[in-house]
Order: structure tokens, then C-alpha cells, then sequence
């Protein structure tokens, strides 16, 4: 019972940052819920909470910005590029996130930011879900 609530709560905490194309909702009271969720699950201080909260909106404008100049430019980026990019982005909120967050925490964020990923993925033509298991023969 534990774990499935942990897991709903992993899920839904990192929804406002999930991998683009798809961006967070721009709902700020969705956004600060998010926030909410993400400071209970890694036992965040306030002071961490503003600071995460700074990294991961440095983030978002990063990715945005680089779509826009894609969009401008008249280019679309292929799905190597894409996840280049995406990967390059993630190692460099990793990277501040560890000034931030204790050797723990940033575990915890990497473990919340898997299970949006792979998420993500089911939703866009990613990797489907096992089918269920066949009902037990009487």
C-alpha cells in the first residue's frame, strides 16, 4: 500500500516537469501544487524549494527558448537531436541540483524524473505497457 501511494505521489509530483515537447502546465496553482508534492517527497527546506524551484524554471526557458529558435529558423529537429538535447539539458539540472540537494535527495529526483520519463514515453508512442495477465483457467 505503501509503495503504491509513494508511486502516485512520484508521478504526480513530477508531472509540471515532464520531458518536452509536452510543457507544464502554465496553472499557477497547479504549478505550486506540483512544487508542494516534489518538496514533500525529497524533504525539502524552503530554502531548497526556492532554489529547485529557480533551477528547474531555468530549466523549462532553456528547452523553450531552444524550440522557438528551432520554430524561427524553420528547422525541425530530428529525434536524435531532440533527445541530445534533452539529455545535455537534464545533466546540467543534475549538475546545479547537486549544490542544492543532499546525495539522497538528488537519488530521489532522478528516481521521480525515470518514472516521468518512462511515462511520457507511453503517452507518445514510447514503449507500451505489459498486457495484463490472462485470467486464471477454472
Amino acid at each position: 500500500m505503501k509503495s503504491t501511494v509513494l508511486t502516485l505521489l512520484l508521478l504526480s509530483a513530477g508531472a509540471a516537469y515532464a520531458e518536452a515537447p509536452a510543457p507544464p502546465s502554465t496553472d499557477p496553482p497547479q504549478l505550486a501544487r506540483h512544487m508542494d508534492d516534489l518538496a514533500t517527497l525529497l524533504d525539502l527546506t524552503d530554502a531548497q524549494k526556492a532554489q529547485m524551484q529557480t533551477v528547474l524554471a531555468a530549466q523549462h526557458a532553456k528547452m523553450k527558448q531552444s524550440f522557438e529558435q528551432a520554430k524561427a529558423s524553420g528547422t525541425h529537429p530530428d529525434w536524435e537531436q531532440m533527445k541530445a538535447m534533452h539529455e545535455q539539458l537534464q545533466q546540467e539540472t543534475l549538475q546545479k541540483l547537486s549544490t542544492v540537494l543532499s546525495a539522497t535527495q538528488l537519488k530521489k529526483f532522478q528516481i521521480i524524473q525515470q518514472h516521468m520519463n518512462a511515462m511520457h514515453h507511453m503517452g507518445h508512442g514510447g514503449p507500451a505497457a505489459p498486457p495484463p495477465p490472462a485470467p486464471p483457467q477454472n
